[in-house]
């Protein structure tokens, strides 16, 4: 097996606007979404089509136009949402820059982000608007134009901005040229001080990586999608434009407790989501299994399954058709990212008949560098690379485990206005991951671990150690810090160990016992949690007088000290 090999058909478009043109034409009477309108009496869904989608999509961006937004930046930030999708393409389609912003995002990391994009317009939902009232008059923030995904009194709402546009503003936005290759996408990497980056990418760039993957995963017109990962993440947003691209039907989820119940409700037969929540829907699968007592009854039922399948027949969904009705009795793909899925998980799913298949891709490759794909699985590897990107491995060590680098059309432009950051990762062409992995005999990518430090949960989420470190270090008594994921089952909670000056002590806790003087420590770190999305809360805390670990050149040996920490847990 070669990873250049395809087997579906789809053409390549240079941009977002050539594709969606010609989903438009293609699934015009398809359902692009489905919306649910829900009250105290009764439960609504109205399903737009394709057709319906494009029109909104062309009078949404006309409107943006007549706003004078033409050529500006746009940042957009809220729950997955149609406004959210519909804000995202009709920017794009009218070769403006979309700014996603994270959701979880804090008053002062919005402001920041904002502040750094230089964004004319923020697209925003109802619960923003108290900070976003806030930054109004603020000098420095650059915003001109407010857009409510809600209806606000007093602020324009996505549904009036769709009656803007006149007539020449109708027939600019439609006409409108995209320049493929300039920044139309800025992502930023991470949170509130100097270390967050933004990620420069391109219309070119996305359309690359959906050709890539409609070429080697299954997505079909008849599929039901249900909208889970977040659209600020790459993951999130190019996976709803190759629904888009694909004819895909897209409903959005009540929430992490109503995933089951969402999956029955739209019939869902395509879900990508990350590790965390795929291994939780098994785990509820498995439970049931049990309470049944039927778990040694699958196992032999699984092994007359996989002799057959052998042969070449497939009963896998017959079989378990109970189990898989448990999921809506639909699902039969689902996508795991953003960090390693449990190779068992992964293989009882597959067993059962619902295609499990994960990928491995960063926001700078906009995001997919290599997946599996419908017909080549190995468990515990991230697959093959897409046709257009080329992978390797350097600087491998002594078990060919080395540094994975790519070079290919999805590689971003570099990071905003971080010329020494870019210079750090771009180097003749090829982007440096700062992952390890290798490569087997038979050509799949396994990643083995960060060379980076970022902690990397199981929800996919990742945390900058130097980020908290920076506020750490400001506390009076803070001499020096390392924040580190502490090992938690199968995830690592953040934690953060701390060399205290002991002399701020004596003159500023010297009545305190040691008790009493951690939780004055424990109280300023609570502070910083408060600052900071759920996922960057510092959950433990390990006090010290005694130095670091360090190298020649002063650097805490991060490796080093967490083997001490563990050995001393």
């Amino acid at each position: 097996m070669k990873s250049t090999e395809y087997f579906y058909d789809y053409p390549k478009y240079n941009n977002i606007k050539e594709m969606m043109n010609a989903s438009v034409q293609k699934y015009a009477e398809n359902i692009a979404f489905i919306l649910k309108e829900k009250n105290e009496k009764s439960v609504n869904y109205q399903k737009i089509t394709y057709r319906e989608f494009g029109e909104q999509v062309n009078r949404f961006g006309a409107g943006l136009f007549e706003l004078g937004l033409q050529g500006k930046r746009i940042a957009i930030i809220g729950k997955n949402r149609y406004e959210w999708a519909l804000s995202y393409v009709s920017i794009l389609l009218g070769d403006m820059t979309a700014v996603p912003l994270d959701k979880g995002l804090t008053d002062i990391e919005i402001r920041n982000s904002l502040l750094q994009s230089r964004a004319d317009c923020i697209i925003f939902e109802e619960k923003y608007f108290d900070i976003i009232n806030q930054l109004k008059n603020e000098e420095e923030i650059c915003l001109k134009e407010f857009i409510c995904m809600d209806k606000m009194e007093g602020v324009k709402s996505v549904e009036e901005v769709m009656t803007l546009g006149s007539e020449q503003s109708k027939a600019d936005y439609k006409e409108c040229e995209i320049c493929c290759d300039e920044m139309r996408i800025l992502l930023f990497t991470s949170g509130t001080t100097s270390a967050s980056k933004g990620v420069m990418l391109t219309q070119r760039n996305i359309a690359e990586n959906i050709y890539s993957m409609k070429c080697v995963e299954s997505f079909y017109p008849s599929d039901v999608n249900l909208a889970f990962l977040p659209y600020h993440h790459t993951f999130g947003s190019t996976g709803q434009l190759i629904m888009l691209a694909s004819g895909v039907a897209t409903a959005f989820p009540d929430g992490l407790r109503h995933i089951a119940e969402n999956f029955r409700e739209y019939q869902v037969s395509l879900f990508v989501g990350v590790p965390l929540l795929i291994e939780s829907i098994y785990g509820k699968i498995e439970k049931e299994i049990e309470k049944q007592g039927k778990a040694q009854l699958i196992q032999r039922v699984k092994k007359v399954s996989n002799f057959l399948l052998k042969c070449g027949i497939d009963v896998r969904r017959k079989l378990f058709k109970q189990i898989i009705n448990q999921l809506g009795g639909s699902m039969r793909l689902m996508i795991s990212g953003a960090a390693g899925l449990d190779r068992e998980v992964a293989r009882n799913l597959n067993e059962l008949g619902i295609r499990t298949i994960q990928g491995y891709g960063l926001t700078e490759t906009s995001p997919v560098i290599a997946a599996e794909n419908d017909k080549y699985i190995k468990y515990g590897s991230v697959g093959f690379p897409m046709k257009n990107v080329t992978v390797e491995v350097v600087q491998k060590d002594e078990n060919g485990i080395g540094e994975i680098r790519a070079k290919g059309p999805n590689v971003m432009l570099g990071y905003y206005e971080n010329e020494e950051a870019t210079n750090a990762v771009l180097k003749d062409g090829w982007f440096y991951t700062g992952d390890l992995g290798y490569f087997d005999e038979e050509g799949f990518l396994f990643v083995t671990g960060r060379r980076k430090n970022v902690i990397v949960l199981k929800s996919g989420k990742k945390v900058f150690p130097e980020e908290l470190e920076e506020l750490v270090n400001k506390i009076d008594v803070v001499k020096e810090s390392m924040v580190f994921g502490f090992p938690k089952d199968d995830d690592v909670d953040v934690s953060v160990k701390i060399q205290y000056d002991e002399n701020v002590r004596k003159e500023k806790y010297a009545e305190l016992s040691d008790e009493e003087f951690e939780e004055v420590v424990w109280s300023e770190i609570k502070e910083i949690n408060k600052e900071m999305p759920k996922y960057k809360y510092m959950k433990h805390m390990i006090l010290t007088t005694e130095d670091f670990i360090k190298t020649t050149t002063a650097k805490i040996k991060r490796f080093e000290e967490m083997k001490k920490i563990l050995e001393e847990k």
